[in-house]
């Protein structure tokens, strides 16, 4: 089994695909890391790999667009697990904080410390990597540079943790999912899905949601994304929790369709949330 995630080594992408391996009993695994979300979603889509994991939503900075993008665009690709993954963010580097003048990280990282970086390296300049371990590999052997990661990252990299935790948020996490190739099941306890509706009228997102509120479905998340064809026209990505069986989430599908230029379906799933032990690393 060849699974593919966000990659170099020590980033959480790789807490999570082992996370989410030992969840799913895969055995043996060779973890392959990638440089980007869609390289990830690439090499299972083309074959090179089993299975991927790929962050989806961040409890601070939302939905991972490069995901749900990719989600939309691959429709032989499946939901298997989810796993959501307590984020600590480290300040690691080769020198004090004091002589830190750049700081580098992914994005989203860089973001969801933002306050903690403006009131302790007020001065340093910000810079945005492919992940928060490539930040570490390229602050090695610099006294000047730090980079936002994971306290593994540092080991693996072989730098200092000059400051932990430093996420502005203590409940900051992150989901990912496990994806494989073949069909999307309906029956799962969370289940997640997209749509664009055939019209842009006054109701027709209220009508197309009441499909789900009439079978008693509770939706845990609903986000935007522009479908990329015109200005003002969205895909609405949801999750349902499906608490009484598939047959309600059936009911609903047939009544949404008919509303709907395009409905993706992308797997019913368990989800598992993990907790953090007394070293900072994830625990299931």
């Amino acid at each position: 089994m060849h699974l593919a995630f966000l990659g170099p080594v020590g980033t959480y992408g790789e807490q999570a695909a082992r996370q989410l391996a030992t969840l799913e009993g895969l055995d043996p695994v060779v973890f392959v890391p990638k440089m980007g979300i869609r390289s990830v979603i690439q090499a299972l889509a083309q074959g090179d790999c089993e299975a991927a994991v790929v962050p989806v939503e961040n409890s601070v900075e939302g939905g991972v667009t490069a995901c749900l993008d990719a989600l939309w665009e691959h429709p032989d690709l499946a939901v298997a697990r989810a796993v959501v993954l307590p984020i600590r963010h480290a300040l690691v580097g080769g020198g004090p904080i004091e002589a830190v003048s750049e700081v580098l990280s992914h994005p989203q990282a860089l973001a969801q410390c933002s306050l903690w970086l403006a009131e302790h390296c007020a001065g340093a300049l910000q810079l945005p990597t492919s992940s928060t371990a490539e930040a570490a590999r390229m602050v090695r052997g610099s006294r000047f540079r730090a980079a936002v990661a994971s306290r593994e990252a540092a080991v693996e990299h072989g730098l200092e943790v000059l400051a932990y935790p430093i996420n502005d948020v203590a409940g900051n996490c992150t989901r990912f999912l496990l994806l494989r190739r073949g069909p999307r099941s309906s029956d799962g306890p969370l289940v997640s899905l997209a749509f664009s509706l055939q019209a842009n009228r006054p109701g027709a997102l209220l009508e197309a949601l009441g499909c789900f509120a009439s079978q008693g479905l509770n939706m845990s998340r609903i986000e935007s994304r522009p479908s990329k064809r015109e200005l003002g026209e969205y895909l609405f990505f949801v999750d349902l929790e499906l608490s009484a069986g598939s047959q309600p989430l059936e009911r609903a599908l047939t009544a949404l369709r008919p509303l709907c230029e395009h409905l993706a379906l992308f797997g019913a799933y368990p989800l598992t949330n993990l907790a953090v032990d007394g070293a900072g690393s994830a625990i299931a």
